[in-house]
């Protein structure tokens, strides 16, 4: 028996997939428990659909995440905060303080995870921090760490 699946089923195959299987797993395993739907030719079509629709948002999440990146590359993030002797920081800069200082100064909010940051910064000075937007999308962030004396 022909079944598309809907869920990503272990040994058997992705979802969005037809794949032929024996007819008691598909009757007793895969149908009842949602994980597929027999393959006629109306659910192939209603299958192609939503495949379409979904690459489609696909699309246009990417393309929004190109859009924000250019914008990004053109900005610079000022994070003030205090400092001690030498420049050094009380503290550190982390990936949620840039996307706080990027959410006050743009607009934009960024989620914190999608900062990589390969150690905390400690220092005054001007930082590249990458930020990944999307899957294959990602924007070069020129982070500025301005100090002042503790009062």
């Amino acid at each position: 028996m022909e079944v598309i699946l809907k869920k990503d089923v272990k040994g058997t195959g992705k979802a969005g997939d037809v794949v032929k299987v024996s007819d008691g797993f598909a009757r007793n395993r895969l149908i009842p428990s949602g994980d597929a739907v027999e393959a006629t030719p109306a659910n192939k079509k209603m299958m192609e659909r939503q495949s379409a629709k979904r690459e489609e948002l696909l699309a246009q999440e990417k393309a929004e995440a190109q859009a924000l990146a250019a914008k990004l590359a053109k900005e610079q993030i000022v994070i003030k905060t205090k400092t001690g002797e030498g420049g050094r920081l009380f503290g550190s800069i982390t990936s949620m303080d840039i996307a706080d200082a990027i959410k006050e100064q743009t607009g934009e909010e960024i989620d914190k995870r999608k900062i990589i940051l390969d150690k905390p910064i400690k220092e005054t000075g001007v930082f590249d921090v990458e930020a990944k937007l999307f899957s294959d999308v990602s924007a070069k962030l020129e982070i500025r760490v301005e100090g002042g004396k503790e009062d």
